[in-house]
Order: C-alpha cells, then structure tokens, then sequence
C-alpha cells in the first residue's frame, strides 16, 4: 500500500517520497524486533498508529503498522525473509 506524500517521514529521519507498509501487528515485541532488524541493516523505519493506545486505553487492540521507504521495500522484504518473519510481510 502506497502513502501520498503528506505521509513522508522527515528529511531528517532520511527518508524522501512514498512510504509503504510492510507489515502490522499489535504485537510490540515483533514490531521493536523488525525495527531493530532494519535498523542494523541501515534502513530508517517508523511505526505509525504507536500513540492510539492512548484513545483505546493501552489494550493493544490497535495494530501498530511498520512503513518504511517506497526505495527500500524489496530490500526490506529480503531481509524479513531471511530472518522467517516473511509470513508478517503484507502483500504487494
């Protein structure tokens, strides 16, 4: 799924253009895993919907979605294969 413009991470975070979701979850481990993961490889990631806890009283009913840089999602998707987190990878 591709993100209009408005949803662009700052130019500080390194990240220009579309932003595409790669996978979503409520689980905070597997999210803080995958971030952990692209950002060893250099990839900047940013987890959207991480402050609607607040509106839903902290349940984790609200997935969490990861999106990461329009140029960096087939690299993305390879390194989630090799670590067998491809089955959380949404489709193209």
């Amino acid at each position: 799924m591709r993100f209009p413009t408005d949803c662009r991470i700052t130019p500080a975070d390194g990240v220009f253009g579309y932003m595409v979701e790669i996978l979503r979850s409520n689980d905070t481990v597997l999210l803080n895993f995958v971030e952990v993961l692209l950002r060893d490889a250099g990839i900047p990631s940013m987890i959207a919907d991480g402050n609607m806890s607040v509106l839903e009283g902290s349940l984790g009913v609200l997935p969490r979605r990861l999106l990461v840089g329009e140029d960096d999602e087939q690299r993305v998707r390879r390194i989630l294969d090799e670590a067998d987190l491809g089955g959380w990878v949404r489709d193209e």
